[in-house]
């Protein structure tokens, strides 16, 4: 397929045709406005197990819905009216209360008295800790969000009584206690998972893959991989108000087109993370309420991968940035939504400001010109890979940047990717040669980003970038209260390496667009991007 093919967009038989199965679906209580919420979405969820390797994103949004933390973050109310959870508040979910040791250096929380699990037992501290030891302990992504901060040993669990468990904190850190808020400390009831743990699997991760054992406000009813999610209320939960949808079906629909088609029919009540020209022209629908909100912290990223001879030579990397067709990517794909992130004005950061645009704007000359200085002055073949998930970015991104390559003699092969085997291939394994990602921090902070991005091993770092002054630099900011005098200048050297080494090549920083139906309240934007359904409601819910 060509780009112009691309643009023209799906016809309307094969739409028609596309809606039928979804159609045959739909629960009769949803189609009648009754206690039944239906979201549609254009990602795959392929464990309710966030621990469990290779994990997708969307489904973090079990860990969400099906599980308390200890913490959880406030709201606040954006410019358009809008909602979102508030990264300077805390509050307590699974805690009542939490004290800080005169030192810092502890923190004692004091759990609910009536916090139950699914099956009636009460939530206890021997629970946190064994829920908390494994989030520290299993590997991979969890893992290293848990030491983002600060959180790393089992024996930084401590039970003090049976509602009550000290966490000690490794040093003095920022981090620690908003750490304690994100999707991966939650909760599980640690009897039955101890029950159907073996040997080999001593944190039931086979078991929990299927099986969700939480205190949460929701539970698992129904699983089809590849087709919904099923959640039905827990009528006994205590962490916050009774969600007023009873059940709500989380259908996965990969035409966008369709995803489309169904909430402008009114047959579903929220589309989630719909594609921004849908954003655009779904905003003149009367009958269909559409909100964005800025990802703080987060960039599409186009990401040439270090272990690919070319991309070795910060040359070829600077001459790929300087073959990006960046406006025209911006209008195609984002629809002019979200913020630019090329045409810096140097390669000094003036300020600590995350995300800002990167000094590479498409000139293509520049490009050949840094080409012909390295052994690729000729060009090379190099695959170019985006996840299917996210086609309606990622495919006319990738169709552009191919067409820009090809200007300096780069010829790019179109590799798409299925949403369920992208974060292991793109991720985990860390192989496509140069890749479209997304990324964006769970902490609001600078630092976290490049912990995350440019840190070697580290989850999001799929470009393989490897360097010790920039892991001196991250680890000296990340715990660093941001203002110590030391911060700024730290960061903005670390900026400016970002600049130059350009292992990651921003492309703009992206909305989370979702449109709902008339009538749908409590919709709230978390950093996490997945639809967080407790508070969703209608007014004849």
């Amino acid at each position: 397929m060509n780009r112009r093919d691309f643009l023209k967009g799906a016809s309307t038989a094969a739409l028609g045709a596309g809606l039928l199965p979804f159609l045959k679906v739909l629960p009769a209580e949803a189609a009648a406005g009754g206690d039944t919420l239906v979201v549609v979405t254009g990602t795959t969820i392929n464990s309710l197990d966030l621990h469990r390797t290779g994990t997708n994103r969307p489904s973090y949004q079990v860990a969400v819905n099906c599980y308390d933390r200890l913490l959880t973050f406030g709201t606040k109310t954006m410019p358009d009216g809008s909602l979102s959870y508030d990264f300077n508040t805390l509050k307590g979910e699974l805690a009542e209360r939490w004290e800080v040791a005169a030192d810092g250096m502890s923190v004692v929380f004091h759990l609910r008295d009536n916090a139950k699990f699914w099956d009636g037992s009460p939530v206890t501290a021997e629970d946190v800790k064994w829920s908390l030891d494994r989030a520290v302990s299993v590997g991979g992504f969890p893992t290293v969000q848990m030491k983002a901060g600060g959180l790393e040993k089992p024996d930084q669990f401590e039970v003090v009584g049976e509602k009550a468990i000290r966490v000690k904190m490794a040093r003095p850190s920022k981090l620690t206690l908003p750490d304690l808020a994100v999707p991966v400390p939650f909760i599980i009831n640690s009897k039955v998972a101890k029950a159907n743990a073996t040997p080999e699997d001593p944190w039931a991760m086979e078991y929990l893959h299927r099986n969700p054992a939480g205190s949460g406000a929701y539970k698992v009813e129904r699983w089809d991989p590849g087709q919904q999610l099923v959640y039905v209320r827990n009528d006994a939960w205590t962490g916050g108000p009774l969600p007023s949808a009873r059940r709500v079906i989380i259908r996965e629909i990969p035409s966008q087109a369709t995803r489309r088609a169904l909430i402008e029919r009114g047959d579903v009540h929220l589309s989630h993370d719909i594609p921004a020209k849908d954003a655009r022209e779904l905003s003149a629908n009367p009958k269909v309420q559409v909100t964005g909100t800025p990802i703080e912290n987060c960039l599409h990223v186009l990401c040439p991968n270090l272990t690919f001879e070319p991309f070795k030579d910060k040359r070829v990397r600077q001459a790929i940035a300087y073959a990006v067709p960046y406006e025209e990517i911006f209008r195609t794909a984002a629809y002019g939504r979200g913020a630019p992130m090329w045409g810096g004005a140097g390669f000094e950061p003036s300020s600590v400001a995350w995300p800002q645009p990167f000094p590479y704007a498409t000139d293509y000359e520049k490009a050949k010109e840094l080409l012909a200085q390295t052994p690729f002055k000729d060009g090379f073949e190099v695959p170019l890979s985006f996840d299917l998930g996210t086609a309606e970015w990622g495919e006319p991104t990738a169709l552009l940047i191919q067409e820009g390559l090809a200007r300096i003699g780069i010829k790019a092969t179109i590799d798409k990717i299925p949403g369920a085997n992208w974060r292991t291939v793109a991720l985990v394994e860390k192989k496509l040669p140069l890749h479209l990602e997304n990324f964006g921090g769970w902490l609001n902070t600078p630092d976290y980003y490049f912990f995350w991005a440019y840190v070697k091993g580290n989850l999001f770092n799929s470009s393989n970038y490897d360097d010790a002054e920039m892991m001196q630099l991250v680890t000296e900011t990340l715990h660093m209260p941001m203002d110590d005098p030391a911060y700024a200048p730290k960061m903005k050297r670390m900026i400016a390496k970002a600049f130059e080494d350009v292992p990651r090549i921003p492309l703009w920083q992206p909305s989370l667009d979702v449109a709902m139906a008339p009538g749908m309240s409590g919709y709230q934007f978390w950093f996490h991007r997945m639809p967080d359904v407790r508070a969703l409601g209608t007014k004849t819910a």
